[in-house]
């Protein structure tokens, strides 16, 4: 196994919820009554799931049972489309079938209580109608009332019938008009939560020869409480507008985020609209309670290299000095890139020691991201780069302006030199740059950026003087 698939393997088992292998195999499944299955899965836990099932229909009207349909199946936004036909009326069963369930839909009604002598070992049977399931089984037996006890003693339920609302298998019944009979291909076609995708990444960065190998894939989950069996699923890559705001990319705002210079290229995918579609190469059985990983992106030697970042909000003065952001900047453009569009989701970056052994070395998220776009990822801070920046003097000029005066002081432990990009951030409005020990380079509307170099175990100062209204 390669080193960059240990790396996906390794990383896949950590970003499987609990209680889930990743990559799983897919398991064994029962009977299904679903026909030619497609889904199309949002990341944004949405899924519209289209089955052609073959139903010998007669004329005129009849109720048609859907099993295996989703268990957390929209109604609103079912279709039914076939020959013929018209829909009169539709319901959707989703009270599973269980004791509980059973023992519920049985108040007012007459069971069989079959108790074990524990003496003689005779079954005895006697008549019982339910008047109540709340926290315990309250019967009528006879004259008496009695309490269904869970005392250890042998006894068993014996029910006349399952009830019509309650189903082994979530189940939509739709009532149809048809103007003539025989079997036919009917597609049902709706909307369910309960599916959702995401991307990861791994990124295994060799910082002597300036490259990144990065392999990609896609973390599927179904808790839709159905399982789809051998379905043509493609993914789509976006935000659809209605689909709720429920990207399950496993964002934390404690993180760091990623710094993206969007980019202006087409990649060479199947597009629908604003989105990018991503289908899956085989047709697969999505399993219920399942976590499936696959791979869409296997990219070596792009092109990549380490940056340290500051960054210093206005007036902003500190006593002691704060690390510097280590970042690692890449491309997706199509030369010397990843060379495709990238889906949200999270960069798991690894590097090699002097042993040769890959460590974890930081983690960031990205957006949806165009190809060709240049991407920063903040892995982590700096243990060696140091920034400290200080308000030197804050001043009222005669016209009623404010003249600010900044140092900042980098420090560097690191036996080679580095290059620090120093950012000040807040000049908003009309902000002008009277004196600075380097020339600037503004970055933006309310941000300006100093390329400082720190020589190796050594220390940089950067001085500026703004003019300001506030």
């Amino acid at each position: 196994m390669s080193l960059m698939r240990q790396l996906l393997y390794l990383s896949a088992c950590l970003a499987a919820p609990a209680g889930l292998a990743a990559a799983q195999p897919t398991p064994a499944t029962g009977p299904t009554a679903q026909g030619n299955v497609s889904v199309t899965v949002y990341n944004q836990n949405l899924a519209l799931v289209q089955d052609t099932r073959q139903i010998d229909i007669p004329s005129g009207r009849s109720r048609q049972e859907f099993p295996n349909v989703s268990g957390q199946i929209s109604p609103e936004t079912v279709t039914l489309s076939g020959r013929d036909l018209a829909i009169v009326e539709q319901n959707f069963d989703f009270d599973l079938l269980s004791p509980s369930k059973l023992m519920e839909k049985a108040v007012g009604e007459e069971i069989t209580l079959v108790r074990t002598n524990p003496a003689t070992g005779a079954e005895e049977r006697e008549r019982a109608r339910v008047l109540a399931v709340n926290g315990g089984v309250v019967l009528q037996i006879g004259p008496r009332i009695e309490v269904l006890r869970d005392d250890g003693l042998p006894v068993r339920v014996i029910f006349d019938k399952v009830p019509e609302n309650l189903r082994a298998r979530p189940t939509l019944s739709v009532t149809l008009d048809s103007r003539s009979g025989g079997t036919r291909p009917v597609t049902l076609s709706y909307l369910t939560p309960g599916m959702g995708w995401k991307a990861d990444y791994v990124t295994l960065f060799d910082e002597a020869a300036g490259k990144i190998d990065v392999q990609g894939w896609v973390t599927l989950t179904n808790t839709t409480g159905t399982t789809f069996t051998n379905a043509d699923t493609l993914l789509v890559a976006g935000t659809v507008g209605g689909g709720g705001n429920d990207y399950n990319g496993d964002y934390r705002p404690s993180r760091p985020r990623s710094n993206v210079r969007p980019g202006t290229q087409s990649p060479d995918r199947e597009s629908l609209g604003d989105f990018y579609l991503y289908p899956l190469k085989e047709r697969t059985t999505i399993a219920n309670q399942q976590t499936k990983q696959v791979s869409f992106l296997d990219v070596t030697g792009a092109a990549a290299q380490r940056a340290y970042v500051f960054r210093n909000d206005w007036l902003g003065t500190a006593d002691t000095a704060s690390s510097a952001d280590t970042v690692l900047q890449f491309s997706s453009a199509r030369d010397a890139g990843l060379g495709d569009a990238l889906p949200a989701g999270t960069v798991r970056v690894y590097q090699k020691d002097s042993r040769g052994n890959a460590q974890f070395v930081g983690e960031s998220q990205i957006g949806h991201t165009p190809m060709g776009s240049d991407i920063g990822l903040t892995t982590g801070q700096a243990f060696d780069v140091k920034v400290k920046p200080v308000v030197e003097k804050r001043e009222r000029m005669a016209n009623n302006r404010w003249r600010t005066s900044m140092r900042y002081t980098l420090t560097n432990s690191k036996p080679n030199a580095v290059t620090v990009d120093l950012i000040q951030s807040g000049l908003w409005g009309d902000v002008r740059i009277v004196d600075e020990s380097q020339k600037s380079a503004r970055r933006s509307a309310d941000e300006t950026a100093w390329r400082v170099s720190v020589p190796a175990n050594g220390e940089a100062v950067v001085t500026a003087a703004f003019d300001t209204r506030y």
